[in-house]
């Protein structure tokens, strides 16, 4: 089955963390540029990092940078966001996203809420 599914969300306090998982399936995960959304209630849905797959460079979004890292794990097809020094507006729901642009392919998991409270 071609899917995403994320995990690990949850409730956290202000600076502390959390750490996303992704799980892929059913498609070419290593030949795939993975990204982590964020949608939070009100707003459009923004890019918070994003990771390729040959060479594996990553990109953040301002707002996290240094507070956030995203990785990928091949062998086991998951992609992570290991989140420190959460704060109030990083409160959304995060998506899994995957991309391959030359075969026009992209993929969504159905999302994972983290709520950090002040």
């Amino acid at each position: 089955q071609v899917q995403l599914v994320e995990s690990g969300g949850g409730l956290v306090q202000a600076g502390g963390s959390l750490r996303l998982s992704c799980a892929a399936s059913g498609f070419t995960f290593s030949s795939s540029a993975m990204r982590w959304y964020r949608q939070a209630p009100g707003k459009e849905r923004e890019l918070v990092a994003s990771i390729g797959s040959a060479p594996v460079s990553t990109n953040y979004a301002d707002s996290v940078k240094g507070r956030f890292t995203i990785s990928r794990d091949n062998a086991k097809n998951m992609v992570y966001l290991q989140m420190n020094s959460l704060k109030p507006e990083d409160t959304a729901v995060y998506y899994c996203n995957a991309v391959r642009a030359v075969l026009r392919f992209e993929l969504w998991g159905q999302g994972t809420q983290v709520t950090v409270s002040s």
